[in-house]
């Protein structure tokens, strides 16, 4: 009976380790779902738009694509860091809820995604932020730029905001922290130690000077509402805006939603 116990433990403790490891080295899969772009890929989206292809050096470069307005009716720019999928084509959709409220609208697509090119880590996140940002700073004003980060690019735009001068910062679906997002999941792992990403939130949140508002569903089922919880309590200036039946991907059908955007834009 002790031999079958032991046997049925290292087992066990096999099995640990090896979706410990696991974790480890395939977490950029498990967190990250890009879908790459030829370099001649022609985009077409339904309403007025710039393509940018910074290029950094001979291994990297960065796709940006403007969403424009008039010049005339233009009030500021929203640098939008988007989720963890597809690339700015899943995402343009969104373009519109800023466009009609007379703001332009740059997308990036961190490395990997689209057309963007090179190694990603958490700091070429951060260095390809910083890019995108000084981009927009040659055409507009420190206090007519908003950054806006959705799901996984909140803890990039939250990062941004706390280096960089800007009029306010909005995040949809943000988390405290990626060791706490794991950890949500994969509770049984010391996940500081696997995690090759921290994207500490609630820590650069600290160094962020201009208003901050986020937006998020109460049935969140992929980054839960708790996290958002946690965030207005450590920092009770913040606006958080609670979606009674909101998920992690449909808050745009909500009015609650739009009433935010209009609101913080008109500001």
């Amino acid at each position: 009976m002790k031999r079958r116990w032991l046997r049925i433990t290292q087992v066990v403790l096999l099995i640990y380790v090896l979706l410990g490891i696991a974790l480890h080295y395939f977490q950029d899969k498990l967190l990250f779902h890009p879908v790459k772009l030829p370099e001649n890929h022609s985009f077409n989206f339904s309403q007025p738009f710039k393509e940018i292809n910074l290029r950094v050096n001979a291994a990297k470069s960065i796709s940006i694509i403007q969403f424009t307005v008039p010049d005339s009716a233009c009030k500021g720019v929203v640098l939008y860091f988007h989720g963890n999928k597809n690339n700015i084509e899943r995402y343009a959709g969104y373009a519109g809820y800023f466009t009609k409220n007379n703001y332009e609208v740059w997308m990036i697509d961190y490395p990997g995604f689209g057309k963007s090119t090179g190694d990603r880590t958490e700091q070429a996140l951060y260095h390809d932020a910083k890019l995108f940002y000084e981009l927009a700073r040659s055409r507009f004003s420190k206090d007519s730029i908003v950054i806006y980060g959705k799901s996984i690019g909140t803890g990039v735009a939250s990062y941004l905001a706390s280096v960089r001068d800007a009029r306010q910062l909005i995040l949809e679906t943000p988390f405290t922290n990626m060791y706490s997002l794991m950890a949500n999941y994969a509770f049984m792992y010391p996940v500081s130690w696997i995690s090759k990403y921290h994207l500490p939130t609630d820590d650069y949140l600290e160094h962020v000077k201009v208003p901050v508002t986020i937006i998020h569903g109460e049935k969140d089922e992929i980054i839960p509402f708790k996290f958002s919880r946690r965030l207005k309590a450590k920092y009770p200036s913040i606006n958080l805006v609670s979606i009674e039946k909101g998920k992690h991907n449909d808050l745009d059908e909500y009015p609650e939603f739009h009433n935010t955007i209009k609101a913080q834009l008109s500001k």
